[in-house]
């Protein structure tokens, strides 16, 4: 990926988009890679991140058969009203729709939550490479429907040259400098609701969060 499409190598929020593909209750119903209240707990800190940072946000959702396509509520909850493009076939990069939903943020480099890592995730990473864009995959805000499937996902996108992160990275990243008072009070809320145990933890150390 160009050096140029980020702050020299870092996301900011004016540089980056965020996808969620397919955060829907039966696809988090079938991920085996970890528990699905503690991914879950990751989407929406994630989506809390770009929420306060203002990151564009794609969302789409495939509509599985006898399954539906809906959204977890949290997501629905967060981004009220927004477009959520549903796709019938496995690949968001082959929908037309999401296509022009990606080129319209603007940016170079997106940020991707999925579910599974292994098809939904991975077969539109992969191609958003050949695109040119510059790819980061949230691994623990993705899931698979067995710890080798995601692992085996999460390795086969990076050796074609997307980046791994977690959310708390991304939130963090985005913050990058405690004295940047915008959102500030924002982002410790979020830390005090989705990693409680160590906001307690820093708040026992000399120093503040580096």
């Amino acid at each position: 990926m160009s050096m140029s499409s980020t702050d020299k190598g870092l996301l900011t929020p004016e540089n980056c988009a965020l996808v969620f593909i397919d955060q829907q209750p039966p696809m988090l119903d079938g991920v085996a890679s970890m528990g699905s209240d503690e991914l879950l707990d990751k989407v929406v800190l994630l989506a809390k991140a770009a929420k306060v940072f203002r990151v564009p946000v794609v969302l789409t959702t495939v509509d599985f058969p006898a399954l539906g396509a809906d959204l977890v509520p949290e997501l629905v909850e967060l981004f009220p009203g927004q477009e959520c493009i549903v796709r019938t076939g496995m690949n968001a990069w082959d929908d037309p729709r999401f296509v022009a939903a990606v080129r319209h943020c603007g940016c170079r480099n997106f940020v991707v939550a999925g579910l599974w890592s292994e098809t939904a995730l991975a077969f539109a990473v992969l191609q958003m490479l050949e695109e040119g864009y510059g790819m980061y995959v949230v691994e623990d805000a993705s899931g698979g429907t067995s710890r080798t499937a995601h692992d085996a996902a999460i390795r086969r996108v990076e050796q074609a040259g997307a980046v791994s992160l977690t959310a708390l990275q991304f939130l963090l990243e985005l913050q990058r400098d405690w004295s940047r008072e915008a959102h500030r009070a924002d982002v410790m809320a979020i830390m005090k609701e989705h990693c409680p145990a160590l906001v307690d933890h820093c708040s026992k150390e000399p120093g503040s969060l580096s």
